[in-house]
């Protein structure tokens, strides 16, 4: 594999993990509990700033290669531009929700359910079908040059969770990420 496909391999492996930390604030939430607002804003402010900035304009990068090289093999996978155009507005919807429960605002826990599970659900059915289309197919047909050029176009942004140097605002996101790691490997000793 290339190097710019292990690369958004590990940036999905990373936005899995903040999908499970999203999901078992949400399990807290729906127990009638207070889950960490702080997580849950950390985990919008994640998803506002990374994947958004700098995660899909690499891959729409490779996809752009990709029709160029096996327009085919590109029109099975569909538009990504549109699926990552759609991630937002969900992604919207979230933060609108959770803006609403902070603000007082009357929402529905239901509803606020239904908006965080439809999220987390997206994000990994979009994230499955990279890796069993889009990516392999970019392996198959793209050639050197072209991992070149998007090798020179990429933006030098690292994952914030991958980064030592971890951004105050990813703070709590990151400490919640470790815990879970913790709690999930004591329960399988």
């Amino acid at each position: 594999m290339t190097a710019i496909i292990d690369i958004l391999l590990e940036e999905h492996r990373n936005i899995e993990k903040v999908l499970l930390v999203l999901e078992q604030e949400l399990d807290v939430f729906d127990r009638g509990e207070q889950p960490d607002y702080e997580v849950l804003q950390a985990v919008i402010s994640y998803f506002q700033d990374y994947p958004d900035c700098c995660h899909h304009p690499k891959e729409d990068m490779v996809f752009e290669k990709l029709k160029a090289r096996d327009p085919v093999a590109a029109e099975s996978i569909g538009d990504l531009e549109a699926e990552h155009q759609e991630e937002s507005k969900r992604l919207h919807r979230l933060a609108q929700a959770l803006e609403n429960i902070l603000t007082g605002r009357e929402i529905l826990r239901q509803s606020f359910d239904h908006i965080v599970r439809n999220f987390i659900e997206h994000e990994r059915r979009h994230i499955d079908m990279e890796e069993r289309a889009l990516f392999p197919a970019a392996v198959k047909a793209l050639r050197p040059e072209d991992w070149a050029g998007i090798d020179a176009r990429l933006n030098d942004r690292q994952d914030p969770l991958a980064n030592g140097d971890i951004e105050e605002k990813f703070r709590f996101l990151h400490q919640r990420i470790l815990q879970w790691e913790e709690q999930t490997a004591a329960e399988r000793a």
